[in-house]
């Protein structure tokens, strides 16, 4: 996860040296958080122009930032445009954010639900036919299970090695499963069944000392 606080806008310049620096130390992918007021697509283009081979993911897309048919076209023209590079991770963020946007919350399952069947109604002009990865933060057993049902796999954070166990049996080996989770825990996640580990860093910490760190860690990180 690049080191974004969500009070904090690094400038699109410090994010562009920021992955070229990631991408030479080693690491194969790069993940970005989104907030309302800040767009996860628009930056995630950046991040890949500026990157040869690097995958960019969202952790999380939130779905209160915009409509799933937009949502729905702006994924898969990034994934056109970069085969293969990009991953689409959605999320119900918090109550607070549906009420910024108008919006009223719900239950967050059958929320997030019918946000995927409207991102697979056809639309006019339609959507580019592509490919790509869409996953659903998923921490709960029902979010979960719509993960497995609904999607192409689940981004839980911050929970135990047991809990990834529990995540990898109830979603089949047939999902991806990207899980959150700090540098010193990233092997034991692997170990219990992430396909992938999405390693966050304090949340506080400022922007350029977050990218040195990972740095730091690429000997380690990089070869899990």
């Amino acid at each position: 996860m690049l080191p974004v606080s969500f009070t904090s806008t690094p400038s699109l310049d410090a994010h562009r040296a920021a992955v070229a620096r990631l991408e030479s130390a080693g690491y194969r992918a790069a993940w970005v958080n989104e907030v309302i007021g800040k767009d996860a697509l628009v930056q995630v283009a950046v991040l890949l122009a500026a990157t040869r081979e690097m995958v960019f993911g969202t952790s999380i897309a939130n779905i209160w930032v915009r409509p799933a048919p937009t949502m729905s076209a702006g994924a898969a023209q990034l994934a056109q445009a970069y085969p293969g590079r990009f991953v689409l991770g959605l999320g119900v963020g918090y109550p607070e954010q549906a009420a910024a946007v108008g919006r009223s919350f719900g239950s967050p399952v059958v929320t997030m639900r019918a946000y995927l069947e409207e991102m697979d109604v056809p639309t006019q002009p339609p959507v580019p036919s592509v490919a790509y990865p869409r996953l659903i933060a998923a921490n709960g057993p029902r979010m979960l299970a719509l993960a497995g049902e609904s999607a192409d796999g689940a981004v839980p954070a911050g929970q135990s090695a047991e809990r990834t166990a529990a995540a990898r049996e109830a979603l089949g080996a047939g999902k991806l499963l990207v899980v959150g989770t700090g540098p010193a825990f990233a092997a034991e996640h692997l170990a219990a069944g992430a396909d992938h580990v999405l390693v966050m860093l304090d949340r506080g910490i400022d922007y350029e000392e977050g990218v040195a760190q990972f740095e730091r860690l690429a000997p380690e990180l990089t070869v899990l």
